[in-house]
């Protein structure tokens, strides 16, 4: 298994080097290189999902190993869908270095099994699990085009036409696609924190429990439910928009990792997520 990692991790790394590469010369077999790459690395990666699931007789999310494998996991599987469905070149830019980080992040980080019991196996979690990854790789991505739209945004303010004008698709493109990102993932953490309640009733005996996770997970969802609602009642587009995006990943990252960092509950003793 660590032989696949390794693998995947090689494959993501080949691909930043090739979207990198395609960033500075502009030649587009260098683009689809790395995207061919990634691909693969994402075949690669999921094989180590499938593995999992197959020896543990659950979803691998029991350990911070298998729930950072599994996230970057879903990035990949959404950003191969993203650029299936808009061809925008220059977003592996962003998406290849995250999964490579992320990789390597896992690699060091010790896999000890956990107990196959019937939490594991609950077809609410597994649902929970899969659609709240689902969402926040949308928003993964709907950051990465904000902070390409913040660049290509002062491209044209200056009026000198530099280095990423020429190389980034137009402010246009980049704000409807980060919208898109936005829609399916909050769509998805909508969905994950229903079948969540569903997942706590049956093993806590109650829907809502105060536990840290879920109070920040509320947290996150109201702050992308305020974005989609000014954007499209007072019109939140463009720079605002692309901020918003990347001030919810932040937010979205202290959900995923600082609040089983600095705080206790249900699902820092269950599932390490």
């Amino acid at each position: 298994m660590e032989s696949i990692i390794l693998v995947s991790i090689l494959l993501y790394l080949l691909s930043t080097v090739g979207y990198f590469a395609y960033l500075f010369i502009q030649k587009d077999y260098l683009q689809r290189t790395g995207f061919f790459l990634l691909l693969i690395g994402f075949l690669f990666h999921t094989l180590t999902i499938v593995y999992g699931f197959i020896k543990g007789g659950h979803l691998p999310v029991s350990n911070m190993h298998e729930t950072l494998s599994f996230a970057g996991w879903a990035i990949a599987g959404v950003f191969l869908g993203i650029q299936f469905k808009f061809n925008l070149k220059i977003l592996g830019i962003f998406a290849a270095p995250i999964l490579t980080g992320i990789m390597i992040t896992v690699s060091q980080l010790p896999n000890e099994p956990a107990a196959a019991t019937k939490i594991f196996k609950s077809f609410w979690l597994v649902s929970h699990v899969s659609v709240i990854f689902i969402g926040e790789a949308g928003f993964a991505l709907a950051c990465g085009l904000g902070i390409l739209y913040l660049l290509q945004e002062n491209e044209i303010k200056t009026k000198k036409h530099r280095f990423f004008f020429k190389r980034l698709p137009s402010l246009e493109m980049l704000d409807n696609i980060g919208y898109v990102c936005i829609v399916v993932g909050f769509a998805m953490l909508t969905l994950g924190l229903i079948t969540g309640f569903v997942y706590a009733k049956a093993v806590w005996g109650r829907f809502w429990s105060w536990d840290p996770k879920e109070v920040w997970a509320g947290i996150t969802w109201l702050f992308y439910a305020v974005l989609l609602h000014e954007r499209l009642t007072v019109g939140w587009r463009g720079r605002r928009s692309a901020i918003m995006a990347i001030i919810g990943f932040v937010v979205l990252i202290f959900t995923f990792l600082g609040v089983n960092l600095f705080m206790e509950g249900h699902h820092e003793t269950f599932t390490r997520f």
